[in-house]
């Protein structure tokens, strides 16, 4: 990793524009553009492998032209598997074609041979961009021959599209996860008709929670068990994370409200593709093809039920099956398309609605700490609250700041009532030793001036000392 190839800092930010920086800051009514992590790196893929850079485990920035494919470097051990995703992030209002315009991901060993199935993700939101992920894995197991060796590995992301869409650069985001071995020998494919896929009801219990989704992966919004309300522009992307552990099901709903306006002559009332749901798993892995509902003024919702979380999903050859293989945060993403405007110019009221099918289960052992892939009850709180990870971390840091300010606070308070105490037993001594004149010392000795009075502990010194112990 070089100087030249990697570069720290806002570099990466500043590759998806200001406006990633500061989302919205082109206007109230203007959705925000896809924020990329603060920490990620530019790296810059290049068309051969002979002179791809080399990336570990972290999450980098690139672009990417239209039909442009590049590479970067992987080393890996032979007890390891490499999760690889490329998130596009089009600015919204970048005009794709649906089934055409999308993204490619392979991983490749040095002699060629590509490692599993490539994580090929299309547009199909009524030529709508919104951010669109891929992933691709070097997966070790016993039911594997090819890509199991340690040595060099190559990932390979392509933008696809024909020459009529849009040959502007977008901005891609990846992501290199490594998930640990086993300690023991890893569970086998679940058992057909071990669970049911037959969609439940969404919660509409319990009062409602107000939340504010985010505009990515990074800064997606935390959402628990119940229903959350939030505003979406059209022509905008909202992201959530749900924490889902081993043995359970995701069962979402996301209602877009019946319409205000009224019908006017000779003025459409239909929008095809109007509102979408889509799946990730921790890893970036698409799990729900994210198909869009379309809308005419009456409430709608789009839908989602996942297979329980299991490490044997892997092996399964359902789509919607074999992304369900760890526990951890499984993001939503909710878009609403930009001519939905002719029904909500303002924004739409969006009320999700989350469930949780099954109690937690104990999962595999891993040989090494796979914090990724699972759930604490850390996070679980963190769900209940509609935060992000940012915003959580901010709070607990306001919280330890607050407490200790609270005990200096105290220190300064008991310092301070000692010191009166004290200064109050010197006063009397000296009251009581010095009766005039005649004690051979001059008046006023024994502490303090004639005619002052004793220190009675109510100085600034010690306003200011519960001043600095209030949290701010």
């Amino acid at each position: 990793m070089t100087r030249r190839t990697i570069r720290r800092g806002l570099a990466g930010p500043l590759a998806f524009g200001v406006l990633a920086l500061f989302p919205g800051a082109a206007g109230a009514a203007t959705p925000p553009t896809y924020a990329p992590a603060p920490d990620a790196e530019e790296v810059k893929g290049t068309s051969s492998t002979f002179d791809a850079p080399k990336i570990a485990p972290g999450l980098y920035t690139d672009s990417l032209e239209r039909g442009e494919e590049k590479r970067y470097q992987l080393t890996l051990d032979g007890r390891t598997t490499a999760y690889v995703s490329a998130v596009a992030a089009p600015p919204p209002g970048t005009e794709v074609e649906d089934y055409t315009d999308g993204l490619t991901v392979s991983v490749q060993d040095s002699s060629g041979t590509t490692c599993g199935s490539d994580g090929d993700v299309r547009y199909r939101g009524g030529r709508t961009a919104y951010p669109l992920a891929a992933y691709a894995a070097r997966r070790i197991g016993n039911d594997l021959s090819e890509c199991q060796h340690a040595g060099p590995y190559y990932v390979v992301v392509k933008r696809s599209g024909q020459a009529t869409a849009a040959s502007d650069r977008w901005p891609v985001e990846l992501r290199y996860m490594t998930e640990p071995a086993l300690k023991g020998p890893a569970p086998g494919e679940p058992g057909e008709g071990s669970w049911s896929s037959a969609t439940p009801a969404a919660p509409t219990g319990g009062a409602k929670k107000s939340v504010r989704g985010g505009t990515g992966f990074n800064d997606a919004a935390s959402v628990g068990k119940g229903q959350w309300t939030d505003r979406i522009l059209p022509g905008e992307t909202r992201f959530y994370r749900v924490p889902v552990d081993w043995g359970q099901q995701l069962n979402v709903s996301a209602e877009l409200p019946s319409s205000r306006r009224k019908e006017g002559v000779g003025v459409s009332t239909f929008v095809a593709n109007a509102f979408g749901l889509t799946a990730y798993n921790p890893a970036r892995g698409l799990v729900s093809a994210g198909d869009f509902v379309s809308y005419e003024g009456k409430q709608t919702e789009a839908r989602l039920f996942t297979a329980p979380v299991n490490y044997g999903n892997r092996l399964s050859d359902d789509e919607a099956v074999s992304p369900m293989r760890f526990a951890g945060w499984y993001y939503l993403e909710v878009s609403l398309n930009p001519d939905a405007a002719k029904f909500f110019k303002k924004g739409a009221d969006l009320t999700l609605r989350v469930d949780l099918k099954g109690a937690a289960k104990p999962g595999p052992q891993y040989a090494q700490p796979a914090a990724d892939f699972s759930v604490t009850p850390e996070d679980r709180e963190l769900a209940a609250t509609g935060r992000t990870a940012t915003e959580a971390e901010h709070a607990g840091h306001l919280r330890t700041v607050g407490f200790t300010g609270i005990g200096v606070g105290a220190l300064l308070l008991a310092g301070l009532g000692g010191w009166t105490v004290a200064a109050r037993r010197r006063a009397a001594a000296g009251a009581t030793a010095v009766t005039g004149p005649a004690a051979g010392a001059p008046a006023g000795r024994g502490g303090r001036a004639a005619g002052q009075q004793p220190y009675d502990g109510r100085s600034g010194s010690q306003n200011a000392g519960q001043e600095f112990g209030r949290p701010r």
